[in-house]
């Protein structure tokens, strides 16, 4: 390694505590992703300025549950939010993209199987209750456009059976109650 990248290597790691300062990042977690069929997620939050911020909401699912039901799945989520009051504190509103790669059966819920991906965009609107310190609970809704293209097929392997569909349709996008751990 030349001294030129080591000189940036250690810049870089010398002003990541600068910049990650008191209330200017969030580690989240939403409970109602792992209720419904146990999606893991986390989001991490960014403060871009006094009242603005910039996330990164992350799900996996990767369980498959008794009688061959399952929802796998891999999804991101990356927003930006404009906060009345200041960060982390009080009512927002924000826009957001997302991204998902699914298969399953919707939970069991179906004789046919989908594979497919989705993407979209939308508007969201939220409020964070402080509750302590460092810990505060957030409600967020978002409602946009999404676009998915899919394949469904029976439950059993068939490839003369598959049909492939595209899909353009309006719903929320964002459903959340999330705990939040600022630091």
């Amino acid at each position: 390694m030349t001294i030129r990248k080591l000189f940036i290597l250690g810049t870089m790691l010398f002003c990541i505590p600068n910049v990650i300062s008191a209330q200017t990042f969030a580690v989240k977690t939403n409970p109602l992703y792992w209720g419904a069929g146990g999606t893991t997620n986390m989001e991490l939050e960014l403060g871009l300025g006094r009242k603005t911020t910039l996330s990164l909401l992350g799900a996996y699912n990767p369980w498959t549950f008794s009688g061959d039901k399952m929802m796998h799945l891999g999804a991101f989520q990356p927003a930006f939010r404009y906060w009345f009051c200041e960060r982390f504190e009080g009512h927002f509103v924000g826009v957001h993209a997302h991204g998902a790669q699914f298969f399953g059966d919707f939970w069991g819920n179906s004789d046919k199987r989908y594979d497919g991906y989705l993407v979209g965009a939308g508007l969201s609107w939220g409020y964070d209750w402080i509750l302590s310190n460092h810990w505060n609970l957030e409600l967020e809704l978002g409602f946009g456009i999404n676009r998915t293209w899919y394949d469904r097929s029976d439950r059993l392997p068939c490839k003369k059976c598959v049909e492939k569909k595209t899909e353009t349709f309006m719903s929320p996008t964002k459903v959340a109650l999330s705990l939040v751990y600022v630091l």
